[in-house]
């Protein structure tokens, strides 16, 4: 693919490029120079700030409960109460002892 810088020096980037990146009008890029390339990148922090406030919880649950479930606990994470007692004879149908 291929790119001519204008008269102003702006380019327009591929249509292919633009769907990929879901890359729209007012789309905030970070140009960086890396020898002699030229990178851009989509400024994630942008769109994390213009969701932000966007997701309503559950009642009952936290950011945190959110976290360790995409996550898994974190080895400081403190261990999770109990919630259900079984009852012994449920265990025993499961397979338990």
């Amino acid at each position: 693919m291929e790119a001519t810088v204008a008269e102003r020096g702006q380019i327009t980037l591929p249509k292919a490029v633009r769907d990929a990146l879901g890359l729209t009008k007012g789309t905030t890029l970070k140009v960086e120079l890396e020898g002699g390339r030229i990178i851009l990148r989509k400024n994630v922090s942008d769109a994390i700030s213009r969701a932000r406030g966007s997701f309503k919880l559950p009642p009952g649950v936290t950011t945190d409960d959110i976290m360790r479930e995409l996550r898994g606990r974190a080895p400081d994470d403190p261990l999770e109460p109990f919630e259900v007692l079984r009852d012994p004879d449920d265990w025993k149908q499961a397979g338990g002892e």
